[in-house]
């Protein structure tokens, strides 16, 4: 009669499974770690892509032309900044580039803050400032709309006493004295994933 193999000690198989969870939650949280604490890197546009998105700033600055003669045909009433073009701009145009980046959702802009505190700043000289902010883009017949939504420091999201009240707060309404979100020569504002769309009055 065959001998039967002796089954492997449960002690043994037990010790196996848990070293081997973990070595996955290891994993696990190396990744979320290595994502929390990322680096920006400033976005830097070609020169092809600098021309482009100079021509569309110039184009919202300037607002629509007007038809001066017969025959004329007046531009495009809409700009469209790709979330790469925003960055670039940034990048381009402020000293900001490598500490503030932008992110374009659904309705509403995601913006991340890296940036070295003063050392003598009590408590927390000389780290490094984490935060992220979520805007939220709305459109009504007053105009646009960006409210406040979030704003996390190193993981936490604080809560609007600390924050004076922002949250939820109209801040083109404010900026514009109180009056409803309306900039000067734009109809409305969109904001998809990876665009945000101008849309130029008459």
């Amino acid at each position: 009669m065959p001998e039967e193999t002796p089954a492997p000690p449960k002690g043994r198989s037990c010790w196996f499974k848990v070293f081997i969870a973990l070595c996955l939650l290891a994993l696990v949280l190396g990744v979320f770690w290595w994502w929390h604490n990322r680096p920006i890197r400033p976005v830097v546009l070609s020169e092809q892509e600098k021309q482009q998105v100079e021509q569309k700033v110039e184009a919202i600055q300037a607002g629509p032309e007007e038809p001066e003669e017969p025959g004329y045909e007046p531009g495009k009433k809409s700009i469209v900044l790709t979330e790469r073009e925003l960055n670039g701009l940034l990048n381009e145009r402020t000293n900001l580039g490598d500490k503030v980046r932008f992110e374009l959702a659904t309705d509403a802009i995601h913006a991340r803050l890296e940036s070295d505190l003063d050392e003598d700043l009590p408590l927390f000289g000389g780290r490094k400032l984490k935060a992220r902010a979520r805007f939220l883009v709305s459109q009504d017949e007053a105009g646009t709309h960006f409210v406040i939504d979030d704003v996390t420091v190193w993981g936490v999201s604080l809560p609007n006493d600390w924050l004076g009240g922002l949250k939820g707060r109209d801040l083109i309404g404010e900026a514009l004295g109180g009056k409803p979100g309306s900039l000067a020569g734009v109809k409305s504002i969109e904001v998809v994933p990876g665009e945000i769309r101008v849309e130029l009055k008459e």
